[in-house]
């Protein structure tokens, strides 16, 4: 193992490395079998169904609150631990 001189900068090393990486590191295409499979099992829902999902207020009112109620007990936490660490000190 080398030792590493004390003058040199941390950015020509990372510029030394990238290109012995781009050197042994080849891009590959991947075959084209898998990309058609993929293409086939991955489905896009049409525009209907999509503005179907956002106009359903009941589940967005759900998601909405779920949301906050969770940042609450996040803050609410935080400010217990607050509290906690700022009385030991």
């Amino acid at each position: 193992m080398r030792k590493r001189s004390s003058n040199l900068n941390p950015e020509d090393d990372f510029k030394s490395l990238e290109a012995h990486l781009a050197g042994a590191l080849k891009p590959l295409a991947p075959p084209q079998e898998i990309v058609q499979r993929l293409n086939r099992r991955i489905q896009l829902p049409n525009r209907e169904r999509i503005a179907a999902s956002l106009s359903d207020w009941n589940r967005m009112f759900l998601v909405f609150a779920g949301v906050m109620s969770g940042m609450l007990i996040l803050i609410t936490l935080a400010r217990a631990f607050y509290y906690l660490a700022g009385r030991r000190g």
